[in-house]
């Protein structure tokens, strides 16, 4: 059995799967953003209320909006700052008795769609989380690449490719640069974007919504953000050439995305044809957890 925890900004959610990928059971709780030791408290105690359910234990896997620095061991990137610093894996290690396998929350979200989603049987496989923020991460041959540094896929903290003269230098970053991919693309960036050109206070959703009854505002706010994502993606395809990029988080879930953003690939991707495929998470919001669970192969 295996057991996977995903620790969210908001939430916290735990499932048990068996090794065909079904799922046996799943909790989820508040996110004790507090303190670190309140939220290494929470994932143990879902983790033994989980096996509770089942009335088995099991192996452990971790998504964290972070990553476990492979130099010092302690958590950065996070965007849970309480994190920032401790050695995750080794106090849950401490209180749980027995190993665990910690993942960034995008790794996870890739893993679980190259082991059982959209990605499945594809070599390599590009999952992409646009919501609050944009990440990233990369499977080949059914195992994730995460490199020496821990930051594989990390798309969302490239410069954004081509960019356009109105586009310099872009919007700051919270990593401290301006003109990041994710600054663009990650909801709240639509939302700036439609905001900068309109005056509106909407969100991404809203705007995807008000472009497909025809607001022409709204429409020009969406042809910019799927050229700027056309542009970010072809980045990846011209390095990395993946068989197959899936997406996940909230506004993954604009239908008018995978309609619009391949017709506009052709201009950017260093081919004479791109037949790239961009796909919805087959998993939706349960990716993230179901691949910490995956972190334990078979």
């Amino acid at each position: 059995m295996r057991i996977g925890v995903d620790l969210g900004g908001t939430k916290t959610e735990s499932i048990a799967i068996d090794d065909t990928g079904t799922e046996r059971a799943r909790l989820r709780v508040p996110t004790p953003n507090d303190s670190y030791d309140a939220i290494v408290a929470c994932i143990v105690r879902l983790v033994r209320d989980t096996e509770a359910r089942i009335g088995q234990t099991g192996t452990v896997g971790i998504g964290i909006p972070g990553a476990v620095s492979p130099a010092t061991g302690l958590v950065k990137n996070a965007n849970t700052i309480a994190l920032i610093g401790h050695p995750l894996d080794r106090d849950l290690e401490h209180a749980l008795g027995r190993p665990v396998r910690i993942a960034n929350d995008a790794n996870c979200f890739v893993l679980s769609e190259a082991s059982d989603g959209a990605g499945a049987g594809a070599r390599v496989v590009f999952g992409v989380i646009v919501g609050t923020g944009t990440g990233g991460g990369v499977v080949v041959d059914g195992k994730l690449l995460t490199g020496p540094h821990a930051i594989a896929g990390e798309w969302g903290h490239n410069p954004l490719p081509w960019p356009r003269d109105d586009e310099r230098p872009g919007p700051p970053c919270y990593c401290g640069k301006s003109g990041c991919i994710e600054t663009f693309l990650a909801g709240p960036g639509l939302a700036r974007d439609h905001r900068l050109h309109t005056g509106e206070a909407r969100d991404a959703d809203d705007i995807a919504r008000r472009a497909e009854a025809g607001d022409t505002a709204a429409l020009a706010s969406m042809i910019r953000y799927e050229d700027r994502m056309a542009r970010g993606l072809a980045s990846v395809i011209n390095l990395l050439d993946p068989d197959v990029i899936v997406m996940g988080g909230g506004v993954s879930n604009i239908a008018r995305l995978y309609r619009e953003v391949p017709l506009r690939l052709g201009q950017y991707v260093f081919s004479d044809m791109v037949s790239t495929p961009i796909v919805p998470a087959r998993h939706g919001d349960s990716s993230g957890v179901r691949g910490a669970a995956w972190l334990w192969p078979l």
